[in-house]
Parts: structure tokens; C-alpha cells; sequence
């Protein structure tokens, strides 16, 4: 998912990481919602590979931690409650 993973990196289009459901497990998981929205990918589709973008070593160990974000099954619920901003990818 090399393609904005998080969304529209352009001014006024939807990114995940202002979803409330991602805002408020990214509080309660102690990560940023950038981290959740990758972990909430990773957990949706194991066998994708997630490639964002990063400028810096901080940022890239911020993306690499992503693999051991657990979310449990209440959030996961939430996040899945989301609304897709786009017709071409499915909820689920």
C-alpha cells in the first residue's frame, strides 16, 4: 500500500488519522494515530505490505513499531465502524 496508506496527503481530503475512533485508541494504546491507522491495515490484511513514507530516523522507528501494536477487539470494532472515504476500498 505505497499510495497514501493513510489518505490524501493533499489539503481538505480525508485522512484517517483525524477519525475519532483513531484518535481515541491511539490515546488509549499510547501511540500516535498514524501508528494505529497502520496497525488497524496490518491487522485488516496480514498479507500486505505497507510501505509509508518517512523523512527521518524518528519517523521510521515510529513505523517499524507499528508490528507490535496490538488492538483489541472493542477498537478494532470501532475502527472497523469507520466510514470508507473512497468506493474503491471496502470496509471489513
Amino acid at each position: 500500500m505505497p499510495y497514501f496508506p493513510l489518505g490524501s496527503a493533499f489539503p481538505g481530503f480525508p485522512k484517517v488519522v483525524d477519525e475519532p475512533a483513531v484518535v481515541a485508541t491511539a490515546e488509549a494504546l499510547g501511540c500516535t494515530p498514524a501508528q494505529v491507522g497502520l496497525a488497524w491495515l496490518l491487522h485488516r490484511a496480514p498479507g500486505v505490505l505497507l510501505i509509508p513514507g518517512t523523512a527521518d530516523a524518528g519517523h521510521l522507528e515510529a513505523n517499524v513499531a507499528v508490528g507490535a501494536i496490538t488492538i483489541d477487539p472493542v477498537a478494532l470494532a470501532e475502527l472497523a465502524a469507520v466510514p470508507s472515504r473512497s468506493p474503491d476500498f471496502p470496509r471489513g
